[in-house]
């Protein structure tokens, strides 16, 4: 029984210093948050924060993972709301972008993770992703939708392409007026890979 609550408590003590860990990395940015500051915001000491996380690096990696998580969800619900399975890979890409004009998506994601965390594209939670987008190019391949290119390549071309946009948004002087750009290059790039008499249908 213990040993229940302990873990009980453990978990209770993750959630609060991720709650408050994203809501100070979005409004200060990573490297202006004080690990003191945070952990006493939420009753805990520095103990607790290196017992779950190791350090602050470790605790940025589970709030990108939680952010980025729920980026992953909300992508994959603009494309199950698509017509079909070649505007829902398109829409799933263009979500994914848009996304970079969200304050805490850019600032957490998108500038922070990837200063301090490295390649974005290495991330645990990418290659989940990619797996997905590499199952819908194999089967819009097998369907005749897309030309029979390499399917791995695709998927890696596509999620790369999206990521990397989303990247030039964030870092963007005037992301209002980057979005609109990015996302005609990405669906020109995108549509590259369809079979020209799929495009007339």
């Amino acid at each position: 029984m213990a040993t229940k609550r302990r873990a009980e408590t453990m978990e209770e003590n993750r959630t609060k210093l991720i709650t408050a860990a994203r809501k100070s990395f979005a409004e200060k940015g990573f490297a202006a948050v004080s690990m003191d500051e945070l952990t006493a915001s939420v009753g805990l000491t520095r103990g607790a924060l290196y017992h779950n996380f190791g350090d602050k690096k470790g605790l940025l990696a589970a709030v990108v993972a939680q952010v980025d998580g729920e980026m992953a969800q909300r992508a994959k619900a603009a494309a199950a709301n698509a017509g079909d399975d070649w505007e829902g890979l398109l829409a799933e890409g263009i979500a994914y972008i848009e996304m970079a004009l969200d304050t805490e998506v850019r600032r957490i994601v998108l500038l922070d993770g990837p200063a301090f965390l490295g390649d974005p594209a290495q991330w645990p939670r990418q290659n989940s992703c990619l797996e997905s987008t590499r199952q819908t190019v194999i089967n819009l391949i097998e369907r005749g939708v897309l030309k029979s290119v390499d399917a791995d390549a695709a998927a890696h071309l596509l999620n790369s392409a999206a990521l990397n946009s989303a990247l030039w948004i964030a870092a963007s002087d005037d992301p209002q007026r980057a979005l609109p750009k990015i996302i005609d290059v990405f669906t020109q790039l995108a549509s590259g890979l369809r079979n020209s008499s799929n495009k007339l249908r």
